[in-house]
């Protein structure tokens, strides 16, 4: 092979290696005289702020990954703590915030978990206890994928508009995660608070199965009907769904009243998941009559007279 050609090669592999490494900053603000520092400032009077790295890091035990160490110095450069707008960094910012907050255990997710050793180096620099840290498997969707705001239907306003209660929400969460004795449906806040045992966190992903979020909101729902106070808010809301739903088409408007959808709610509690099945085609005789013409009764039957005379009288 010819010079030419293990150049072309060297220099393929270089920059192929170049390109998986990480973008860093090259900490060339750190050994600035003041005569440079002056210079600066008078071009710009508004610069960012960052926060010399240290090369020993203090190892930590995260209460869910056990003891870790990452070397950041090693691998990135000084970050910035202080924007040249003014406005801190969340490095900075979560630092302060937990410590005037008094904030005894911070529960995040996995991610920052080696920006942690930053966050020790903040609380060394200012002279502060750190707070105990327990980092959070992350939740993934059914088939291992990570979620995303990206996807569009992940965000609490899409399940609310859909007609998803909160705890219904909350408890599917929980329940295929880690962290409780056992697993199971229907669980209250403050029996999850009971039960939460932070020991029982394992560092598995959790896969969430929306398809089962229907049966949760079911027997959360119905929970609320048989609760006489919670039951008088549904019906305020069925209310408006009816009217939302059918709105013209109501030829009697007596089925608005509050003791006709109570009655409603009670019947069929347990057997709809959602506030908003009750105003589905399904349940629609409820609230208004079947318009079906001639024809259509005549495809159904030829003695359709004969029927609605008896019928009817």
């Amino acid at each position: 092979m010819t010079e030419v050609g293990l150049l072309s090669i060297n220099l393929s592999i270089n920059s192929t290696h170049a390109a998986l490494l990480p973008i860093r900053y090259d900490n060339r603000c750190r050994n600035m005289s003041q005569e440079q520092v002056a210079q600066k400032l008078a071009k710009d009077p508004k610069p960012a702020i960052r926060f010399r790295l240290e090369q020993v890091v203090p190892a930590f035990q995260d209460l869910v990954y056990g003891w870790n160490r990452h070397e950041v110095a090693s691998v990135e450069g000084d970050p910035v703590i202080m924007k040249s707008d003014g406005f801190p960094t969340y490095h900075l910012a979560c630092v302060v915030d937990d410590h005037h907050m008094g904030i005894s255990h911070v529960l995040r997710g996995s991610e920052w978990l080696v920006s942690t050793a930053k966050h020790l180096l903040l609380y060394q620099a200012l002279g502060w206890q750190p707070p105990h840290f327990a980092h959070l498997p992350l939740l993934l969707n059914r088939d291992g994928s990570k979620l995303s705001k990206r996807q569009g239907d992940v965000f609490l306003e899409h399940f609310a508009a859909d007609g998803f209660l909160p705890d219904s929400l909350l408890d599917i969460i929980t329940n295929c995660g880690s962290g409780f004795a056992e697993n199971q449906m229907g669980r209250t806040l403050p029996e999850l608070i009971t039960q939460f045992n932070l020991t029982q966190v394992t560092c598995h992903s959790a896969l969430l199965d929306l398809e089962k979020l229907p049966e949760f909101n079911r027997l959360h729902l119905q929970r609320l009907v048989s609760n006489e106070s919670q039951r008088r808010q549904l019906v305020g809301k069925l209310q408006v769904l009816v009217e939302e739903a059918f709105g013209c088409q109501l030829q009697n408007r007596d089925v608005l009243n509050p003791v006709y959808v109570e009655r409603i709610l009670l019947l069929r509690q347990g057997h709809i998941c959602r506030l908003q099945d009750l105003v589905s085609p399904v349940y629609s005789y409820l609230w208004t009559r079947p318009a079906v013409g001639r024809a259509q009764l005549d495809a159904i039957s030829e003695k359709v007279d004969v029927i609605a005379k008896r019928v009817l009288g």
